[in-house]
């Protein structure tokens, strides 16, 4: 029986994955080996943690269901610490050593951005379920993604401050080391002003500054209508608290690396609203499903982190199943021709295997004294 393991970085399993002709693991004890590299540690490890939550739900599901022609699935879950050089390592021996040849991640577009050549070179099928910087899929037509891009979103948020917030005038605070706050905040820029905004205040911090004060107190004097914080969740909150201390109260605007404020911040977010890839408290069917069994098993709404690694891996099963092979090159023609409806939306591939799909913007507000999110629209692309 031919070899089959799958290393997936960041995401997780949907019952019912049928691969043509199974897998056992290198003892041959008939259960196919799942692979992981996720941030469990380190400034975004509540994306790790999230998606490795979603892959032991859905593998648990899985399981309890006969496995895959029978056979269980066994994870075996790498720490990359959100640091590039540990996610080319973590890859190197998953494709050498595990012998992968379909990987999902990594969660971060600078961590996936350092395994995406490699991937092409090798010809293993990459698919990323959140690295949302545009260049990332530009390596080659190994490279996939299952979230929307930078240019959509920054777009998004530029678009709801105008006509949402209905904001005359904004201040950004962004890090200019970090191609995804700068990409986000060109976007952001762009949408703002096509709408007749202002840009008052565009202000800039480094990677692992902990003290913005400076930036606040020049923003602060342009009084601004809103103030667009692209950056993860760890710094947003350290920007947040120091904002509303300079009596800045105006709304805050982000993105989808705000995912984690809710077990991360406090008050200073509220009147705080970011685009996401999909709403936990939305009425459709497959969200409800996913959150109600994510809740049952870890007592906790599940971030977007966990709903694109679940859509990731259902993107590939679907691919596999129209392949009718898990070798990566066929697998890569059908994920092509992907349309359907996922847990983040319906979507469908553009020539660059970038998704076409919708966003949702969200809100933080209190509920019960509990900081959570609240679904506020949707932006269609």
């Amino acid at each position: 029986m031919k070899k089959f393991t799958l290393v997936l970085l960041g995401m997780s399993l949907a019952a019912g994955l049928v691969f043509a002709g199974g897998g056992t693991d290198a003892k041959g004890s008939g259960t196919i080996t799942i692979g992981g590299i996720f941030p469990l540690s380190g400034p975004v490890a509540v994306y790790g943690v999230e998606a490795r939550n979603g892959i032991e739900l859905a593998i648990e599901e899985i399981n309890a269901a006969g496995g895959i022609n029978g056979q269980k699935l066994v994870l075996i879950s790498e720490d990359d610490e959100g640091n590039p050089e540990k996610t080319v390592n973590a890859y190197k021996k998953l494709t050498t050593k595990d012998k992968a040849t379909i990987i999902i991640g990594s969660l971060t577009s600078g961590c996936t951005q350092a395994i995406t050549s490699l991937a092409q070179a090798q010809k293993v099928l990459l698919v990323a379920p959140a690295a949302t910087m545009e260049s990332i899929t530009d390596a080659g037509d190994f490279i996939f993604r299952a979230c929307f891009i930078d240019p959509f979103q920054g777009t998004v948020g530029g678009l709801f401050a105008a006509t949402d917030i209905k904001a005359k005038k904004a201040a950004v605070l962004y890090d200019n080391a970090n191609d995804y706050s700068v990409g986000l905040t060109d976007n952001f820029v762009a949408a703002f002003e096509k709408q007749g905004g202002t840009i008052v205040a565009k202000e800039s911090y480094i990677t692992g500054d902990v003290d913005f004060n400076a930036q606040l107190t020049k923003i602060k004097s342009t009084d601004p209508d809103v103030v667009y914080l692209p950056d993860y969740y760890s710094t947003v909150s350290l920007i947040a608290k120091q904002l509303r201390a300079q009596d800045i109260t105006v709304p805050i605007v982000g993105a989808d690396g705000w995912d984690g404020l809710t077990e991360n911040a406090g008050d200073e977010v509220l009147n705080g609203f970011y685009s996401n890839h999909y709403a936990s408290d939305s009425t459709d069917p497959k969200v409800v499903n996913f959150v109600k069994a994510y809740q049952g098993k870890f007592k906790s709404v599940p971030v977007s982190f966990a709903a694109l690694g679940y859509d990731s891996l259902l993107l590939v099963r679907d691919a596999i199943v129209r392949a009718g092979s898990t070798d990566a090159s066929k697998v890569r023609d059908a994920l092509v021709q992907t349309k359907g409806s996922y847990v983040t939306g319906n979507l469908t591939f553009d020539a660059k295997r970038n998704p076409i799909k919708s966003a949702v913007m969200v809100e933080l507000v209190k509920n019960n004294g509990k900081l959570t999110t609240v679904y506020k629209t949707t932006v269609n692309p």
